[in-house]
């Protein structure tokens, strides 16, 4: 793919500041877009993501946002629109993980996963329309526990995915006519600091997969996101992509 496939774009990747949504920013900003991103407290690895941009020789912006206040989001857009002109992408990938059997979680469990995990999406994507030309790209970061719920203590986490993917279908159909196109990808084990390849439940997360080839790198997830941010991808709408070895089947 061309490194400059994505010239004269702007991107905005939310919980971009470590992990899937740094590897994501990074390539984004390696094709050729301008690349904002948002993070909660983490605002020292949120600038060291800037500067890898900027001295590749990238434009790159980091917002301090919470996607637990859709006000912040809605704020977040605007920042984006005022500092590059509009949002030609828009990756929904910021996302929390509360684990835990039913009968230990909360109602304000329930409410936080489903502020960050889906609302903020809905509501990223309601602000960003109003900025993004027609030909657009939504990518949402999903996970394969969306597909298949592989041990107990996931029902949150796995409601929340879910949500997303049915986000994700029905605002690709609304939004065809404006050749704006909705994605949806499924990461499964990615080797970040939340979730180490060598860390005690790798084992395990190993053995549910079809090619057992180990965890996945985070570059694989943003380069199924560059591709479906392009225009090589202008035909794939609706779509989910899933990333994590066949552990999901």
């Amino acid at each position: 793919m061309s490194m400059e496939n994505l010239g004269g774009k702007v991107a905005l990747v939310t919980g971009g500041s470590r992990g899937i949504g740094a590897a994501i920013a990074k390539r984004l900003a390696r094709d050729g877009a301008a690349v904002a991103i948002t993070y909660v407290r983490g605002a020292g690895p949120a600038q060291q993501v800037v500067q890898a941009i900027e001295e590749a020789g990238g434009r790159a912006l980091a917002i301090q946002s919470d996607n637990r206040d859709p006000v912040a989001v809605e704020a977040a857009v605007a920042e984006v629109a005022h500092a590059f002109g509009r949002i030609d992408i828009l990756v929904n990938n910021a996302g929390i993980f509360h684990a835990a059997p039913i009968a230990d979680l909360t109602a304000s469990d329930f409410d936080d996963t489903m502020a960050v995990n889906v609302r903020a999406a809905f509501v990223a994507a309601r602000a960003a329309l109003a900025v993004m030309p027609d030909g657009g790209r939504i990518v949402s970061i999903g996970s394969n526990l969306a597909l298949r719920a592989p041990h107990p203590g996931l029902s949150l986490y796995t409601a929340s995915k879910a949500a997303i993917g049915g986000l994700t279908i029905a605002l690709a159909r609304e939004l065809g006519p404006r050749r704006i196109t909705v994605n949806v990808v499924h990461p499964g084990s990615t080797n970040t600091d939340m979730n180490p390849k060598d860390g005690p439940g790798a084992a395990h997360q190993t053995e549910l997969m079809a090619n057992p080839t180990g965890f996945s790198d985070p570059g694989e997830v943003a380069d199924i996101v560059a591709y479906l941010a392009s225009d090589a991808a202008r035909s794939v709408t609706g779509a989910a992509w899933t990333i994590d070895n066949g552990a999901s089947i």
